[in-house]
């Protein structure tokens, strides 16, 4: 049944584009410092075959191609579904999308993707929707299926309940045409995933559960060094419980391994979730450090985007009009004007070095 090293890595692993939402987060004990995120812009798209990357973690059932992305863009899992069609479970960010049609087209070996799968619809997850349904056809030959409670929010287009608005993240219009929800039997690769909620990082958000391979595809509920922000807890709302019951869901369903929405394949679960509970409870004690943290998130997303670097000034205008940034000040920090909070986070990114200057420019920093 498991073939030996599937595991397809997109060349170089493509960094850049995710939308602020999934950007690779520091345990909360470490220093911002410890962040580990890609700087350069992405490669091109493949012209050849893409490097494969040995797997030590456990091998993939032969029907699965994981193309391992960067923080910007999520992992694309392609499910060689027969000897004609295919599907694949989200498709990264929106300024990659030529290059997710290059490396999906080429893991498809000749075959039609007839479906696309989104664990949630924040933007580095279905940014490469809308150019991979106009690569295969059109909705009518490559289908959508979107978690069933924003259906109708991609059906009319409504950026604001998709919440690209109040991120100011960058999506492409597509359609969907069919909802998934908790209890749902996919079929993918020939075999069957059941569907699992995973509430806290994003309120519609879904996992896939493999029973016989013990696989599990976890999104942004869980990583296997923390989990997405809890964007709900940015503007006082309900998350961290959702977040906690999610940890458990997994728990429960003891996977051997998890293909999480971004990094590598792991096979220490445990250890993972121990991470993530430890992680959660630090932000369960202090909300506002997990708000701080989530504007460090926001801005270093637009850093990641901009690799040749963005004025002070072009930065500071999105980072206070960003509608996100905005509830998140007046829920947390009544007393602060945006210009002041924008310097912080700012200034924190300085000092963690995740940001550098150069002349008026503010550009994108690996910390060493």
């Amino acid at each position: 049944m498991f073939a030996a090293s599937l595991q397809h890595r997109a060349a170089a692993r493509a960094p850049a584009a995710t939308s602020s939402i999934d950007i690779a987060s520091t345990m909360p004990s470490q220093p911002l410092h410890t962040l580990s995120l890609p700087t350069s812009p992405p490669p091109p798209p493949p012209t050849s075959t893409p490097s494969r990357g040995s797997m030590a973690t456990p091998l993939l059932p032969h029907s699965m191609r994981l193309l391992e992305r960067g923080w910007l863009s999520a992992n694309n899992i392609v499910f060689l579904d027969d000897a004609r069609t295919a599907s694949v479970v989200d498709t990264g960010y929106v300024l990659h999308a030529a290059q997710t049609v290059a490396l999906v087209r080429h893991a498809l070996g000749g075959r039609q993707l007839a479906r696309i799968v989104n664990t949630h619809l924040h933007s580095d997850h279905c940014g490469g929707n809308a150019a991979l349904q106009l690569a295969f056809g059109g909705a009518a030959h490559c289908a959508v299926t979107v978690p069933a409670g924003e259906l109708r929010a991609v059906n009319n287009w409504d950026e604001d309940a998709l919440s690209f608005r109040s991120t100011g993240q960058q999506a492409a219009g597509f359609s969907a045409a069919a909802g998934m929800a908790a209890g749902d039997l996919l079929q993918l690769g020939g075999m069957p995933w059941r569907v699992h909620a995973a509430p806290g990082h994003d309120p519609h958000a879904l996992m896939l559960f493999q029973h016989d391979a013990r696989l599990l595809i976890s999104g942004d509920a869980l990583w296997e060094h923390g989990f997405g922000v809890v964007f709900p807890e940015m503007v006082g709302e309900s998350g961290f419980a959702a977040t906690r019951s999610t940890l458990d869901a997994i728990a429960a369903l003891a996977p051997a391994a998890v293909i999480p929405g971004h990094g590598a394949v792991f096979t220490d679960v445990a250890a993972a979730l121990a991470r993530a509970r430890s992680r959660l409870g630090v932000f369960e004690a202090s909300p506002e450090r997990h708000a701080r943290h989530g504007l460090r998130v926001l801005l270093k997303f637009q850093l990641l985007q901009q690799p040749e670097g963005v004025a002070r000034d072009d930065l500071r205008a999105w980072f206070c009009d960003a509608e996100l940034v905005a509830r998140a000040a007046r829920h947390f920090w009544p007393n602060l004007t945006l210009d002041a909070l924008f310097s912080e986070t700012l200034d924190a990114l300085f000092l963690a070095s995740a940001a550098s200057r150069r002349d008026h420019l503010v550009c994108n920093a690996d910390p060493a």
